[in-house]
């Protein structure tokens, strides 16, 4: 893993900043850096992390350090520095801070996401609204997680993958299924009744239903929405290694996209299609309309909310300091606020809020700031 990739972004008639993409173990964060990098138009290598199993502990205790990477496992570091680096994720945040002090405060620091250490310790914080974060003039707030998603890119894939699924009826309903994470239990009984719903819209409208699972998702709840869907279906199971993973072509020829909430990426790049979206409530208690009612008694009277995600989530929303906790229903609400989506039970209206200005370009243009008139 000691070879950075080296993106083939032609340069600008000016000698661009160099920069590094710190990238790690989770794809929605190294998605969201490369993203970025790739709007500013300007060449850019990726290192790659790995990591030690005392990293949270080293990065605590001593803030600007190497010691939680596994070094032999990583990307090389050493000079020519970087004029710019750009991060996600708790566990490089250490690493970038340790590149700027080999520069004498040279680098530009900009951090995607929430950061554990101070907020001045960064040039430029890009942060959605799931973070209790302050207003202040280094952090830029946003609607959704940055993404990749064009239109010519959804074209494209379309025109690859649409012969594969023309012995399906219009319309498409893709429904992307997350899983687990934080407050959220992805139960069969939650599973079942997101089919029944499906049932209920193809009958109604007409169409088929194309699903995908997740890393996240558990294979009971996968298997329960499966044998209770009875609309004409394409099914992928992720990690399946003898088919190919059509979760692209499931975006580009969407003509109705059902995402599960707990994913803030998979609800982003379904929001950048511009088809109709339709968030199902993980929660216990959803929102929506008929049809969707959950079983809305306190979190701690539900039994799968006592394993340790669920509940250390619930506690550090309790006990936590404001800025270290995270809430993605303040970025599902955004979405049904602004227009751009509505809740599974609830109509959508054509006239609808689809597209708005790019995150990305956004974040992009602050990024340029920080280095005058590059």
């Amino acid at each position: 893993m000691n070879a950075s990739a080296v993106a083939d972004t032609p340069p600008a008639s000016a000698v661009p900043p160099r920069v590094w993409l710190l990238t790690g173990h989770k794809a929605g964060d190294n998605t969201q850096v490369v993203a970025l990098a790739e709007a500013l138009c300007w060449p850019f290598e990726l290192k790659r992390f790995a990591y030690q199993p005392w990293e949270l502990l080293s990065n605590r205790l001593l803030g600007v350090t190497l010691a939680g990477i596994d070094r032999p496992g990583s990307s090389v570091l050493e000079p020519p520095w970087p004029d710019l680096v750009i991060t996600a994720g708790r566990r490089n945040e250490p690493v970038a801070r340790w590149i700027r002090r080999q520069t004498g405060g040279h680098t530009q620091l900009v951090h995607v996401g929430r950061p554990w250490a101070p907020l001045d310790c960064f040039d430029l914080i890009v942060a959605t609204p799931q973070y209790f974060l302050p207003e202040r003039a280094n952090i830029l707030p946003i609607d959704l997680p940055l993404h990749r998603i064009t239109q010519a890119g959804l074209d494209k894939v379309a025109e690859y993958w649409g012969e594969r699924y023309a012995h399906l009826p219009r319309p498409y309903w893709s429904v992307l299924l997350g899983g687990n994470s934080g407050p959220f239990v992805f139960t069969d009984q939650k599973a079942i009744r997101l089919a029944r719903w499906l049932n209920a819209c193809v009958r109604n409208e007409g169409g088929s239903v194309l699903v995908t699972n997740s890393a996240r998702t558990p294979e009971q709840a996968y298997a329960a929405l499966l044998s209770a869907l009875d609309a004409p279906l394409s099914a992928f199971r992720w990690g399946d290694p003898a088919e190919e993973n059509p979760y692209q072509a499931y975006l580009a020829l969407a003509d109705r996209l059902v995402v599960t909430g707990e994913s803030m990426s998979m609800l982003a790049e379904a929001s950048a299609t511009g088809q109709p979206l339709y968030i199902f409530d993980l929660s216990d208690c959803p929102a929506g309309g008929a049809g969707v009612s959950g079983d809305c008694r306190p979190w701690w009277l539900h039994r799968h909310n006592l394993r340790y995600k669920p509940l250390s989530h619930h506690l550090a929303m309790a006990l936590a300091p404001r800025r270290m906790r995270r809430d993605v229903s303040r970025i599902q609400e955004r979405l049904v606020a602004s227009g751009r989506a509505v809740w599974v039970g609830q109509e959508w209206k054509d006239g609808g809020t689809r597209r708005q200005e790019s995150d990305v370009e956004r974040a992009a243009a602050r990024v340029r700031a920080l280095f005058g008139d590059l």
